[in-house]
């Protein structure tokens, strides 16, 4: 091989690609590019599906978080007949109010009490199952350890899990 092939060789080949190499160095190279998007994309889907995940409950949670889902509907629904009866049947309408005119005050207390600690205590349970499910999922992870959450080698981890999917 001359001199020639020596210096092609050095610029276009023998394991190297010198002129490649260099073109890099100023422009991007799709392929490894697209490459590195595509990884990208998996790991924010992988992560989005992580957090968003639903936990299979039993029958009964599954009932009772449809009862708990009765009380809003049914507030708003019964406002809005209140107002269709007023404009229906007045007379009725009037009774029905002069009724709730005779109720004492600390009854209404009690009354508003109760709703805004139904109302109040769903939401922060909601609030908390979410914060619960988002610190299991974007907890950091060692290099090295186990992304499997039912093995973490951590006896008291493992009850509390027990105890949260049984609870």
């Amino acid at each position: 091989m001359g001199l020639i092939g020596q210096i092609l060789g050095l610029i276009f080949g023998n394991g190297r690609n010198a002129l490649r190499e260099t073109v890099e160095v100023f422009r991007e190279n799709a392929e490894n590019g697209a490459e590195r998007g595509q990884a990208a994309w998996q790991a924010a889907l992988a992560q989005h599906s992580g957090e968003f995940a639903r936990v299979q409950k039993g029958g009964f949670d599954r009932f009772m978080d449809g009862v708990n889902r009765l009380p809003r509907p049914a507030l708003a629904l019964g406002t809005l007949a209140l107002f269709i009866s007023a404009m229906g049947n007045p007379d009725w309408f009037a009774a029905r109010m002069q009724g709730l005119a005779l109720v004492p005050e600390p009854l209404w207390w009690l009354l508003g009490v109760v709703v805004s600690f139904y109302f109040g205590a769903r939401h922060q349970l909601k609030a908390q199952d979410f914060q619960r499910e988002m610190a299991l999922v974007l907890a950091p992870v060692a290099p090295g350890d186990s992304v499997d959450e039912t093995e973490s080698g951590n006896p008291a981890l493992e009850q509390w899990k027990a105890a949260a999917k049984t609870g």
